[in-house]
C-alpha cells in the first residue's frame, strides 16, 4: 500500500507537455487507486471495511476545507487529486497492517517510546526552524495523548511512519505545499510540512471506532488493554467469623413429614414402596 502511493506520487510528478494530458492523467490515477482499495478491501471484515469508509469521508472533507477552500496548503493543480481520497483509505490501512506487524506487536512499548522521541524531536526542530511550525507541534501534542490514552497506539505508530514518510515525499515532488502561516489568523507558523502530521489520523481513526458500529447497525463494545502482567497468586487463608445471618429453624425431624417414600422394609405410611435390591451381577464369595 504505501509502495503504490509513492509509486502514484511519482507518476503525478513527472511532467507533462500534451495539453489535456493532465487529466487524463488524473483521472486515470484516481481510478487506479480506487481499484486498489477496493481490492483490499474486499478481502477485510465488514467493520474494518465501515472504518476505511468514515476515513475516506472525514478526510475528503478535510481535504477540501482545508486546501481549494482555505489554502492551508495547495496541491500543484489547484485542488485535490482524484487519488488522495482512496489514498486517505490506504493510509488508514497501511497504518493498521504495520499495528498488526508481530514485531511490533512484541515491542509496543519500544515503538511507542521510539515515536515519542522522533515526534518530539521533529515537532522541537520546526518549532526551532525558519518557520516556526507550530502547527506541527500543536499535531505532535495530538498524536502523544493518542500514544498516551487512545484505543489504537500502535495504529498511531504507523500513522506516524506512514503519514510522515508520504507528506515528505510529496512535498519534497512539489504535489502539495504548505502556506507558512495558517490561513485563519494568519499568526500560526506551518512547516513544509508540518511535523506532527500524523496527529490528524488519531482523530480519523476515533471517529472510525465510534461511527462505523452503528452504520454496521451493531453495538461498539469498548475494550482497554491491560498494561500489567496477570499473575496468579494465592488467596489469604480463612479466618474464623460470624454467619452473614442467623438462622432460627426447627430441626430436620420435626420439619420431615412420614408422607415421603420410605425403605423397602418399613412400608408404613409410605405412599409408594421402593423397588426390591437385586443384583445385576453374581460373583464367588470365598472365606478369606
Amino acid at each position: 500500500m504505501v509502495a503504490w502511493i509513492g509509486l502514484v506520487l511519482v507518476l503525478d510528478a513527472v511532467p507533462l507537455a500534451p495539453a489535456g494530458a493532465e487529466a487524463v492523467r488524473q483521472v486515470l490515477l484516481g481510478l487506479a487507486t480506487w481499484v486498489v482499495l477496493v481490492t483490499i478491501l474486499a478481502g477485510q471484515s465488514a467493520l474494518v471495511r465501515a472504518q476505511t469508509a468514515v476515513v475516506v469521508v472525514l478526510a475528503t472533507l478535510v481535504e477540501y476545507t482545508f486546501s481549494p477552500l482555505l489554502e492551508a496548503y495547495v496541491y500543484r493543480i489547484g485542488t485535490v487529486p482524484l487519488f488522495v481520497p482512496p489514498g486517505h483509505g490506504l493510509v488508514y490501512l497501511a497504518a493498521m497492517a504495520i499495528s498488526r506487524l508481530p514485531a511490533v506487536r512484541h515491542r509496543a512499548r519500544l515503538v511507542v517510546a521510539a515515536t515519542v522521541v522522533v515526534g518530539g524531536g521533529w515537532a522541537v526542530a520546526g518549532l526551532l526552524g525558519p518557520r516556526h511550525d507550530v502547527l506541527g507541534a500543536f499535531w505532535f501534542a495530538c498524536l502523544a495523548a493518542f500514544l498516551r490514552w487512545g484505543r489504537s497506539r500502535l495504529l498511531y505508530v504507523g500513522a506516524f511512519v506512514v503519514v510522515g514518510l508520504l507528506e515528505l515525499a510529496g512535498t519534497a515532488l512539489g504535489t502539495w505545499a504548505w502556506a507558512e502561516v495558517d490561513p485563519v489568523l494568519g499568526v500560526v507558523g506551518q512547516g513544509n510540512p508540518p511535523s506532527g502530521a500524523a496527529g490528524g489520523y488519531g482523530w480519523f481513526d476515533l471517529y472510525a471506532l465510534l461511527l462505523a458500529p452503528r452504520l454496521l447497525g451493531i453495538s461498539s463494545v469498548r475494550t482497554r488493554s491491560w498494561r500489567s502482567p496477570l499473575v496468579a497468586r494465592a488467596l489469604p487463608p480463612a479466618q474464623p467469623s460470624s454467619p452473614s445471618r442467623e438462622e432460627n429453624r426447627p430441626p430436620a425431624s420435626v420439619t420431615t413429614g412420614t408422607s415421603a417414600a420410605m425403605s423397602y422394609s418399613a412400608s408404613s405410611g409410605s405412599q409408594a414402596t421402593s423397588t426390591a435390591p437385586s443384583a445385576t451381577s453374581m460373583y464367588d464369595q470365598k472365606s478369606p
